[in-house]
């Protein structure tokens, strides 16, 4: 098959490629290793499999991957496995489904459902990504980390991810902002101790890994955080907004006013030649004194 066909197949889903090359037949082991059911798959020893040399999940939940086993032992592996073959005599080198050799080895399968797919390095690496990718449980980093090679290693651009991936423009741009994040913040996603939609609103920030803590801390939701940095950002662009500029007279009147009560005082004008005066007083002593002068004896 082309490598134009494959990307086609990819792009119509893993199954769909897996079916147009489900037939594929090999030197290492003859058409008697099928199931007995009348599907294409074969039935290879769980100990011929080999894990993806480029295999892109790095972190896979303990807990989940036993509940898989539970489930397996149960119910069995209904999915097949993808596999390639591998350098080795006997050997099959797994494209996508590593989870699920991992949870059947915990399950005591001695036996799995493999479909074999001929592909070169490149198209494995591919494969394995986008399936990956796909997988609903994938954190958001890993994610962004399978567009970012996509991007890299395969020419990928925005419109080829969101084409192959069935995502919008948006979700592909905001997941990828993401590696932007400190590493320290990248770990705590990967750890599952913060969500995507809590630390996207921290990608930019000079302070990202001290808000980060404070989400943490505070168990802030990402509606909660959405808000915190909306302030902060207020707060900076007040700071870097230039100083005002105070008529000369309304200075020099200010500073007699200062002057004559011997109390700090402001004056605010408007545009429209509106404003007030604030006056401050600090004891009893001065707000009498102040309040003699402002208030008319009879």
């Amino acid at each position: 098959m082309t490598e134009e066909n494959n990307k086609k197949g990819l792009g119509r889903g893993l199954m769909s490629l897996f079916g147009d090359q489900a037939d594929i037949s090999t030197d290492k082991k003859d058409s008697s290793q099928k199931t007995k059911s009348n599907n294409p798959y074969l039935l290879l020893p769980i100990s011929d499999l080999a894990r993806n040399r480029f295999q892109p999940r790095n972190l896979f939940d303990d807990k989940k991957l036993e509940e898989l086993a539970q489930s397996i032992k149960k119910n069995g592996l209904i999915q097949p496995i993808a596999v390639r073959p591998g350098k080795k005599k006997d050997e099959y080198e797994i494209i996508a489904g590593e989870r699920r050799w991992l949870a059947s080895q915990k399950a005591g399968l001695h036996e799995v459902p493999v479909v074999v797919l001929n592909l070169n390095d490149t198209q494995s690496l591919e494969l394995a990504i986008i399936e990956n990718i796909q997988r609903e449980d994938l954190n958001s980093i890993e994610e962004a980390k399978g567009y970012d090679r996509l991007m890299k290693e395969f020419n990928y651009d925005h419109e080829k991810i969101c084409e192959f991936m069935g995502k919008s423009r948006s979700h592909i741009s905001n997941t990828l902002r993401l590696l932007t994040l400190p590493k320290e913040i990248i770990e705590l996603v990967n750890e599952g101790k913060l969500s995507a939609g809590q630390v996207r609103p921290l990608v930019g920030r000079f302070n990202a890994i001290e808000l980060a803590r404070s989400i943490i801390k505070d168990r802030l939701s990402a509606r909660s955080i959405e808000n915190l940095v909306k302030r902060e950002k207020e707060k900076e662009d007040e700071k870097l907004k230039p100083p005002k500029k105070t008529d000369v007279n309304i200075l020099l009147a200010q500073q007699k006013i200062e002057k004559n009560l011997g109390l700090n005082t402001r004056i605010v004008s408007k545009k429209n030649s509106s404003g007030k005066i604030i006056i401050e007083f600090s004891n009893p002593d001065q707000f009498e004194m102040l309040s003699n002068l402002l208030v008319k004896k009879k």
